[in-house]
C-alpha cells in the first residue's frame, strides 16, 4: 500500500485491522517491525526535536495515534482512513498473541504499575505468554543490556510503556537487537492498564477530547502543554493549507 505524506512525515494509510495483521504476518514471517506513532503534539515535537523526528521517520510502520492527524489529513487532502490508538492497537496484540501463542515482553512505567499492569494482564489473558518484563527506569549505559535481555527472553512482540522521546530512541537504537518481531511503543498505556490513569470515554475519544480529558485529571502537568501543542498544531495545518491552496490569480494564470 502506497504510504502518505503529512507535514513532511511519511505515514502509513492502515486500518486497525490491517495493522495487526500487518504485525501478526510480521511474526509468522520472522520479519522485524519497528512501529512509530504520532499525534498533534508529537508532530509538533518532531519538529522541535530532531532526534526524535529521526527515531519516528525511521519506524517501518508510522500510524496515526491521534484523532486530530486524521481529520488534518482529510482537511489537506491526504488519505488515512483511521486512527489507530496506540493502546488499542497494544490490546489488539495482546488478544492475538494470546490466541496464537506469541510471547511478549512488557518493559516500561514504575516498578508498582509495571506489576499492576501484570496482575491485571494476567487476568484478562490468562494464556498469555509474557517471556519477561522491566521498568522503565534504567540509565542510558543500561540499554544495551536490556535489549539483549529482550533477545534472550524469546519475546517476539516488545511493548515498551515509556514516554517521549525515550521510546522512540530505544527503537531506534536497539530495537532491532531486541529481536522482537514487532516493536510497538504504547506510551502511558501501562498505566491505564494497571488502572493508574483513566482512559477519556469513547464520546470523548470520537470528539477527539481525550487530550482534554487527561488535562482535567492533570492540569497542571498536561494542561500547559496540551494547550501550546495543540495551538501549534493548529497553526501548522493552517499554514499547510495556505501553502497548497493556489491563489486566485495563480488560478486565473493557469487557465490563460
Amino acid at each position: 500500500m502506497s504510504r502518505s505524506t503529512l507535514f513532511g512525515v511519511t505515514l502509513d494509510p492502515l486500518t486497525m485491522d490491517e495493522t495487526v495483521q500487518r504485525c501478526l504476518d510480521a511474526v509468522r514471517r520472522g520479519e522485524q517491525i519497528e512501529i512509530g506513532m504520532v499525534n498533534a503534539a508529537k508532530l509538533v515535537n518532531m519538529r522541535r526535536d530532531p532526534a526524535l523526528a529521526e527515531a519516528v521517520s525511521g519506524c517501518d510502520l508510522v500510524l496515526a495515534d491521534g484523532q486530530a492527524v486524521v481529520w488534518a489529513g482529510r482537511v489537506l487532502g491526504v488519505r488515512l482512513p483511521e486512527r489507530v490508538a496506540g493502546i488499542d492497537l497494544f490490546m489488539r496484540l495482546l488478544a492475538a498473541a494470546e490466541v496464537a501463542d506469541i510471547p511478549v515482553y512488557l518493559l516500561g512505567a514504575q516498578q508498582q504499575v509495571l506489576e499492576l499492569m501484570l496482575a491485571q494482564i494476567s487476568e484478562r489473558f490468562p494464556e498469555l505468554r509474557v517471556a519477561g518484563s522491566r521498568n522503565g527506569y534504567f540509565g542510558d549505559a543500561e540499554q544495551e543490556g536490556i535489549a539483549d535481555a529482550v533477545a534472550d527472553s524469546g519475546a517476539r512482540l516488545l511493548f515498551l510503556g515509556m514516554t517521549s522521546p525515550k521510546k522512540e530512541i530505544f527503537t531506534a537504537g536497539y530495537g532491532k537487537r531486541t529481536g522482537a518481531h514487532v516493536v510497538h511503543g504504547v506510551g502511558g498505556s501501562f498505566d491505564i492498564l494497571a488502572g493508574i490513569t483513566k482512559r477519556a470515554p469513547l464520546a470523548w475519544q470520537r470528539m477527539g477530547l481525550e487530550w482534554f480529558y487527561r488535562t482535567l485529571q492533570e492540569p497542571r502537568r498536561l494542561g500547559r502543554r496540551y494547550l501550546t501543542t495543540n495551538a501549534a498544531f493548529l497553526v501548522m495545518t493552517v499554514r499547510e493549507l495556505i501553502h497548497r491552496t493556489p491563489s486566485a490569480g495563480s488560478a486565473n494564470r493557469s487557465h490563460c
